[in-house]
């Protein structure tokens, strides 16, 4: 059956690119002189998937502006649905998507079943505006749609679908995009979350999504650097740019970020100088994340929830990077002061039996950026009072283990299946960055090293940035595994009795590369 209004075929809609449904409504509606141009499939968008190589270019005229656009609200697909928690998992849940045209009314409808969405919930539409750089691409217009739901039951399954007016997603139609979410439990109860970082539109990255759903995780923590629109990643307009790796990225992404909550932080790549001074106007445009931090809108990427028996905080590091300074200071030390006051409030806080940490720019590594001294100064005395239990990276694409760390040195070596405590220990760090992107290496005399294949090495020399963003050499102990791969960190938090943190990174073909767990107390 075919939508109204020349519209796309929804058997087709749901296998087409975002290319392909431009050029299928350029083609079918000539006839409406205000519709579809020429520019409405350039921008990039023609050129394909990115993978991980450069921007494509485009010609033509510009897709219409929000004013003009007369594009039949039942011939617009909506497509990269990505959940996002709330301050409070248990009742708050953030849907959001894009359409490739401004709609009129968007709206989220939920309920307890599938064929009874009973209640309908008005969505907020942000349009990004990207201007044309002239000989690399004309003016690109994007659309993004987010609706707040509260009120929801804990431990509750809810299904969904996104509509606007002209696209019903009841209609026998458009029924097949109902998709469902579940909010977390009332009361603590064994869960797993998964995380990475680094991950862009890739054939890795794909493979890593399909594996998040073998894993099933309640949520995903992704660590920044999340589609690689801005290709070098210094925080400036000089830096390579495409918006429509964004389009790609998402619908990539849709199959596991409509039903398991995606929550993202803010990488170095992430700083996309068009929209904003910081960088983050794009950031606000394309995502929903909870406003539980400092400042939502200046810091998007900073925030915590609790879930379960865990307390997990995101944090926006490029505030104290030393090594890429775009954004060094951003907060004015208000990311910090909250930092400090927000984690003495979860160890204080009755049934969090664990915080987690995550953020982008490595603490410890060993690998290509290696360890930024900015990040150790500002924030690790903090990890280290109130006793974080596990601090999560990206930034280097490759999988890397610390021992357990305390005062900058081996507090407790943690071999592949061994335990550590951090109130006695130290805090073991892990830099999850093979979500996707091109892979780097280690250090020569630091061969991989991970379950199955362990290669004991006594020390590796290394480096980390400084404050005049010069790299000061060093050599560690540290560094107990590495594994140069695409993979995903898998984590579970055992609630009761006996309360542990059982942490797996696996390879993308399913395959463990490490384990061991966190107890606190043992």
């Amino acid at each position: 059956m075919e939508t109204p209004d020349f519209g796309i075929p929804v058997h087709l809609a749901e296998r087409m690119t975002m290319a392909e449904q431009y050029e299928y409504l350029r083609t079918r509606m000539t006839r409406r002189r205000t519709l579809v141009t020429a520019g409405a499939v350039a921008g990039g968008l023609l050129t394909g998937c990115a993978g991980q190589g450069g921007h494509g270019g485009a010609a033509g005229a510009p897709i219409p502006s929000p004013a003009t656009s007369k594009v039949s609200g039942s011939a617009v697909t909506p497509f990269g649905r990505h959940l996002a928690f709330g301050a409070d998992p248990k009742t708050q849940m953030r849907i959001s998507w894009q359409v490739p045209f401004a709609v009129r009314r968007p709206y989220v409808r939920i309920g307890l079943r599938p064929d009874a969405l009973d209640r309908r919930i008005s969505a907020d539409l942000r349009h990004l505006h990207t201007p044309g750089v002239s000989g690399v691409r004309l003016a690109v217009e994007q659309y993004y749609v987010h609706a707040a739901v509260d009120g929801l039951r804990p431990g509750t399954t809810y299904y969904y679908g996104v509509g606007h007016d002209g696209f019903d997603p009841t209609s026998s139609a458009h029924r097949a995009g109902i998709t469902s979410f579940r909010t977390a439990p009332a009361h603590a109860e064994t869960f797993a979350f998964s995380a990475f970082g680094d991950q862009g539109v890739s054939t890795g990255a794909a493979g890593n999504d399909k594996l998040l759903l073998k894993v099933k995780p309640a949520f995903h923590l992704h660590a920044g650097d999340i589609c690689y629109a801005d290709v070098n990643g210094q925080g400036k307009k000089s830096d390579g740019y495409d918006p429509t790796f964004w389009d790609q990225f998402l619908k990539q992404t849709e199959p596991v970020a409509r039903s398991v909550p995606w929550m993202v932080t803010t990488g170095n790549h992430d700083m996309e100088a068009w929209y904003s001074p910081d960088g983050y106007g794009g950031q606000l445009a394309r995502w929903s994340l909870p406003d539980s931090g400092f400042d939502a809108r200046t810091a998007p990427g900073v925030y915590s929830f609790v879930y379960g028996n865990v307390g997990f905080v995101a944090l926006d590091a490029n505030d104290v990077s030393y090594e890429i300074k775009a954004n060094f200071g951003v907060s004015d030390g208000r990311q910090t002061k909250w930092l400090d006051k927000r984690l003495g409030e979860l160890r204080a806080t009755q049934g969090v039996d664990f915080v987690v940490v995550f953020f982008h720019h490595c603490a410890y590594s060993t690998s290509a950026h290696a360890s930024d001294g900015g990040v150790r100064e500002a924030w690790l005395p903090l990890f280290t009072r109130h006793q974080v239990d596990l601090v999560i990276n990206g930034h280097n694409h490759v999988y890397e283990r610390t021992d357990a760390i305390r005062d900058g040195k081996v507090g407790r070596t943690v071999p592949v299946g061994g335990s550590t405590d951090p109130t006695r220990d130290g805090i073991v760090y892990v830099t999850a960055g093979g979500g996707g992107r091109d892979l780097y290496s280690f250090p020569t005399e630091a061969k991989e090293s991970y379950e199955g294949h362990v290669h004991k090495v006594e020390s590796v020399s290394t480096f980390h940035w400084t404050k005049s963003g010069n790299a000061h050499q060093e050599t560690v102990e540290w560094s107990r595994v590495r594994y140069r791969g695409f993979s995903l960190l898998s984590v579970e938090a055992v609630a009761g009795s006996s309360p542990r943190l059982k942490v797996s990174a696996l390879a993308e073909n399913g395959t463990r590369i490490d384990h061991f767990e966190v107890r606190r107390g043992s």
